[in-house]
């Protein structure tokens, strides 16, 4: 097509092939339908039809952080735009890069019904905004949108106005390289002061976020020099998978013993983590202790907590520069590691024994799951009180195979990532956990959509039926819980009914079918944990 008349909506849907992108989901309408078929039709691209417009986005989302490249939805205008609102801000806090091409109406006809203020839309998100500018410039505003959402590594949505569709334009691919080159190590004074709190540690612990993923071993090495354990925050959980030292997610979500061991420690060394109030426990947990972070994002160093010293920079290479000054200056290993039993570290109590008839006790239905689930899964979770021990209990292979939808602490999100996950890597299990009322906001619209899809695909609905962080809440109030509490129909029959393999657990003898069947699935397989509302554990943040 380099010099030939197209119109602007093949020029768009050409400009996504250009980079490499051949699965976009989406919902049809005015504005972006032409572009759609074009897409499918003439460039050979997957579209993945949904059944509302911010499934498209968070499908989007989960699937640029499982592939490593950016995610493409699309939706029409108006109404299917604000739709999508949650499911920006949810990228957007996340840090996911990701194009929406959002159609627009009309910019002749004013009075459109569905015509608002888009830009004002997404500004609210956090997500960003670029305006197709005119037919000509389409190609050039698809790439700029895709070189944006990599290096701001956050959503962007290109506003694309209906009339501008069939306007003839000439195309010409664009791509514009976004440079990844790893940012430089930070010298000087805060370096050296850095280095000093280090290498004067008795107890130092390092901590990886998400923004270290990539720097596994070179972390893992500095460590080991140091003789100090392992950890990550909740984004990074599964990075240190296999290290004897690894005492996995720390904050409110740590073991007793392993949060006894933490406030103990005299030094945490942070690599591209922001923080967060649940990893420091509100800064309990970093009370007394020196605090070095590491990040490459100005951004997010002082963002939640302010530490003692800070260093703008990349983890590995940051990581590798402290590992050779502390060599050349022969600072002994703190012998930190000597002093841990990692059995007892890493032991999450049982809780309670049994259930009442007709319902499941859920850390030991988790326990069981660990177990029967595949080694080999993407774990995606949903809101809810169950998440917790769900995050504590059930293993990730690494933070790339593990998405939490919870940025915006909205419920309902899980399925839908997991399809995007999924379908970003048709090659593995996905996992999901989700309650009650999560999967009857989001869950029931798209659950057909991974049916026919023929993915694989296994949720687990934790169904105490209720509202369970408002059920809590009234009974801590010694209040009338009945308004938390709703009478589902049964999510086994209904996953049964939309194509896919629906089993009730509400026994011993169910949940040994339900485990059984995890590894003869065939469609779809959802998993209904019957659970007591009073007898959920309590969430751990």
């Amino acid at each position: 097509m380099s010099d030939a008349k197209t119109y602007s909506y093949q020029s768009i849907a050409q400009s996504v092939l250009d980079h490499d992108v051949g699965t976009m989901f989406g919902l049809m309408g005015d504005a972006n339908l032409f572009m759609v078929d074009h897409y499918v039709r003439q460039g050979g691209g997957t579209f993945v039809p949904v059944a509302y417009e911010g499934s498209a986005v968070l499908m989007a989302l989960a699937w640029s952080h499982v592939s490593g490249r950016v995610g493409v939805a699309t939706v029409t205008h108006g109404p299917a735009l604000t739709n999508c609102v949650t499911a920006l801000t949810e990228g957007a806090r996340g840090h996911i890069p990701m194009v929406l091409l959002a159609g627009d109406t009309p910019v002749m006809n004013p009075q459109n019904l569905q015509n608002i203020d888009q830009r004002e839309v997404v500004k609210v998100t956090g997500a960003g905004f670029e305006q197709l500018r005119a037919p000509a410039t389409a190609a050039h505003d698809v790439a700029h949108a895709f070189y944006r959402a990599k290096v701001e590594k956050r959503p962007i949505v290109l506003n694309m106005p209906a009339d501008f569709m069939w306007q003839e334009v000439a195309h010409r691919p664009v791509t514009f390289p976004a440079f990844s080159a790893p940012a430089a190590v930070t010298e000087g004074d805060d370096l050296d002061a850095a280095i000093g709190m280090i290498a004067s540690a008795r107890r130092p612990i390092i901590l990886a976020g998400g923004g270290a993923a990539g720097a596994r071993d070179r972390l893992i090495r500095l460590a080991d020099r140091l003789e100090a354990p392992l950890a990550t925050t909740l984004k990074a959980k599964g990075l240190f998978n296999g290290h004897p030292y690894n005492l996995d997610i720390v904050g409110t979500l740590s073991t007793p013993a392993t949060y006894d061991a933490i406030a103990k420690s005299d030094c945490v060394v942070a690599f591209g983590a922001s923080l967060h109030h649940f990893t420091t426990d509100k800064g309990k947990l970093l009370k007394g202790k020196r605090v070095v972070q590491v990040n490459d994002s100005v951004t997010e160093v002082s963002k939640n907590f302010h530490a003692d010293v800070a260093l703008i920079s990349d983890a590995g290479l940051t990581a590798d520069t402290i590992v050779h000054w502390l060599d050349e200056a022969e600072i002994p290993p703190s012998g930190f590691t000597r002093e841990l039993d990692m059995a007892v570290l890493t032991h999450h109590p049982p809780g309670r024994s049994g259930a009442k008839p007709g319902t499941v006790n859920f850390v030991q239905a988790l326990e069981r799951l660990e177990q029967a689930l595949p080694a080999n899964r993407i774990l995606t979770t949903d809101g809810g009180r169950f998440m917790t021990e769900v995050w504590c209990r059930i293993s990730a292979p690494d933070p790339h195979s593990f998405i939490v939808t919870a940025n915006f602490g909205s419920i309902g999100l899980g399925l839908q990532e997991a399809i995007g996950a999924a379908l970003a890597d048709p090659a593995r299990p996905v996992v999901l956990f989700t309650g009650d009322g999560g999967f009857m906001m989001g869950g029931v619209n798209e659950f057909n959509t991974a049916v026919r899809l023929g993915l694989d695909l296994i949720v687990v609905v934790a169904n105490d039926s209720a509202y369970g962080a408002e059920h809590i809440q009234f009974l801590d109030r010694s209040m009338d819980p009945g308004l938390s509490q709703f009478d589902w129909p049964s999510f086994a029959a209904v996953a049964t009914a939309l194509g896919g393999q629906g089993l009730c657990v509400d026994s011993e003898d169910s949940l040994n079918a339900a485990l059984a069947a995890i590894a003869t699935r065939t469609r779809p397989l959802l998993i209904e944990l019957k659970l007591d509302p009073e007898d959920v554990p309590r969430m751990r943040i």
